[in-house]
């Protein structure tokens, strides 16, 4: 378990460092950016290992029907992520897409998976993403961007319909079936 919570904080804090210490990470340029990327797969590599070993503790048994919630929710997380990067005309209306995204992302989890370690992690991150936003917000302001049109959100669609798949398969290959929750 200390591996999964130090991986979450590593994650945290190589994002945060950023907007809680600019002074400290201004003078690093471009070296600083390649820093981050190693610590951040260090913590994705942390999380993952120490997740998978972690003993199941339950604190709370979902309720019937959040598998469909959640993959329902899942769709909508990709979709919100995605739309930063497709640049369309939905980009426009969300500030922090990616942000926003991954704590739908988290939440979505929160309500399927009710053990300890599932709360470090999917809580801690989806912690971290509201943090981020609100540091985010407190220290930019939003010139709301240019729309590259609805084709550019029609192809974020299909991305997400893809990614979705791929997703759901690597769930079901590392024993986690998304489809066979809480579906009572």
């Amino acid at each position: 378990m200390l591996l999964l919570i130090c991986g979450v904080a590593l994650w945290s804090a190589a994002h945060l460092f950023k907007r809680v210490a600019p002074g400290l990470r201004a003078p690093l340029g471009n070296a600083g950016k390649g820093v981050a990327a190693l610590l951040l797969v260090a913590s994705v590599v942390m999380m993952v290992v120490g997740y998978r070993q972690a003993d199941f503790i339950s604190i709370y048994t979902p309720a019937p029907g959040m598998g469909h919630a959640n993959n329902l929710l899942m769709l909508f997380a990709l979709i919100i992520f995605g739309a930063g990067m497709a640049k369309g005309w939905l980009w426009t209306k969300i500030r922090h897409p990616m942000l926003y995204g991954f704590a739908l992302w988290a939440f979505a989890h929160l309500l399927v998976n009710g053990d300890v370690a599932s709360l470090i992690l999917f809580g801690g991150l989806g912690a971290w993403a509201v943090a981020e936003v609100v540091l985010i917000n407190k220290q930019t302001d939003w010139v709301r961007p240019v729309s590259g049109g609805p084709k550019r959100d029609l192809a974020l669609v299909g991305v997400v319909l893809v990614m979705y798949g791929l997703i759901a398969l690597v769930h079901i290959w590392t024993g986690h079936n998304p489809f066979a929750g809480t579906y009572a």
